[in-house]
């Protein structure tokens, strides 16, 4: 407890007051991590509806934790207390921080920005929770740009440990220190990334998806069976298509889609029809009842009907888990040659922030920097496609006999 109080008083001698601009799931989900630090905090909306059901959410949330013994309902007292619900920006201008978690829409987010700017003070930090939007556009609406920052938690807030910080080239060293010591103080794994597409996670886990897509689109293997390789061979919690169908095929593909056009359509994120026409039919997964999977009302998933295309030799669990592990490898080396994030931060960013059974380059490590040269090269010879070409930097370590770590 003693621990807890400490943590308290540090976290308040820098950021004391917050504003979260967005009552959904995330912002509430980021409110209830702030308060539970010690912060007052202040969660708008201009939906009243919405800021109802944020607070009778919390109470559920906080019911659950005292039955798990987590917390007592004195701690359930003084993290309710520290959120105040508001439904005006201007109940946010004693904001030490602020934190925005509204649409992925660039023109809305600048508006705001800019509206809220002539309410808070010039030393507020204004910060954006996109996870893949540019913090250098969205600080171009801001008179002082220097205070912008991306600060990105990923869902449910509360539980996962890690957030991304990304500065814009606008960002001061000062709003990145503040924002880094900010978010460790709330408990968190900070991972700081460059201001690119898609950041660390929404990057590198690309493959994870697309070459999945690829596989079953190539007839090699259905749905079920490269969940179960990737699960059964490599220890992933969830296979591809099963997190698709709990993303959501139209939420999932978005995604993509923005990453391969931000990236000036380079071939490594091209986008599957597979999925489109998923996303498209209104098989958006479990919160439609179809996706690549069939779910009853109760959440029970059942496998639709599949059949390999090609009818072909069906090829081996093992050789499916390599082929989209040597392509999360390749992206995750990539990122760190293009100094994206620092390695350790690469291999956080997966581990905590999707839930990876372990860091991309550590897995490179363990497999062998020459396995990934080999089975890259193996990829391009048989397709010779761009998206299969091996990152420079692998190359480069497996000529100098080199590990990651």
């Amino acid at each position: 407890m003693e621990n807890q109080k400490s943590k308290i008083k540090n976290q308040q001698s820098l950021i004391k007051f917050v504003g979260i601009i967005g009552s959904g799931t995330m912002g509430a989900g980021i409110a209830q991590v702030a308060a539970t630090a010690g912060c007052s905090v202040k969660l708008y909306d201009t939906k009243t509806e919405a800021l109802d059901k944020a607070k009778a959410d919390l109470e559920k949330i906080m019911a659950r934790l005292i039955e798990k013994g987590k917390i007592d309902s004195t701690e359930k007292e003084r993290i309710q207390n520290n959120i105040k619900y508001v439904s005006s920006l201007k109940e946010l201008k004693d904001s030490d921080l602020t934190i925005e978690a509204i649409v992925e829409n660039l023109d809305i987010k600048k508006n705001v920005f800019s509206t809220l700017e002539k309410f808070v003070s010039d030393d507020c930090i204004i910060a954006s929770n996109t996870s893949s939007l540019s913090i250098a556009s969205i600080a171009s609406s801001l008179q002082k740009p220097e205070r912008c920052i991306g600060i990105h938690f990923f869902n449910p807030a509360p539980l996962m440990k890690l957030v991304e910080v990304i500065p814009a080239i606008q960002t001061s060293e000062e709003t990145l220190n503040i924002s880094v010591k900010t978010i460790k103080d709330w408990g968190k794994t900070v991972a700081v990334a460059k201001d690119t597409p898609g950041f660390i996670v929404n990057r590198v886990a690309r493959p994870f998806y697309g070459e999945a897509l690829r596989i079953y689109e190539e007839g090699i293997a259905t749905f079920a069976e490269i969940d179960s390789a990737m699960k059964e061979i490599g220890g992933f919690r969830m296979g591809p298509f099963e997190l698709m169908d709990f993303i959501g095929n139209d939420v999932n593909y978005t995604v993509t889609e923005t990453v391969f056009e931000a990236f000036y359509c380079d071939p490594r994120y091209k986008p599957s029809f597979t999925q489109k026409r998923f996303s498209e039919a209104g098989y958006l997964g479990r919160k439609s009842g179809k996706g690549y999977y069939n779910y009853s009302e109760n959440g029970e998933m059942s496998v639709r009907a599949q059949s390999r295309t090609n009818g072909g030799e069906k090829v081996s669990d093992k050789a499916i888990f390599e082929r989209i592990l040597v392509m999360l490898i390749n992206e995750a080396a990539d990122a760190l040659f293009w100094n994206i994030a620092s390695a350790e931060d690469i291999d956080n960013a997966m581990t905590k922030g999707v839930n990876y059974p372990k860091g991309l380059l550590a897995w490179a490590n363990e497999k062998g920097i020459d396995w990934c040269v080999e089975k890259m090269d193996e990829l391009y010879d048989e397709y010779h496609e761009d998206r299969y070409r091996c990152s420079p930097l692998l190359r480069k370590m497996n000529l100098e006999n080199k590990n990651f770590f």
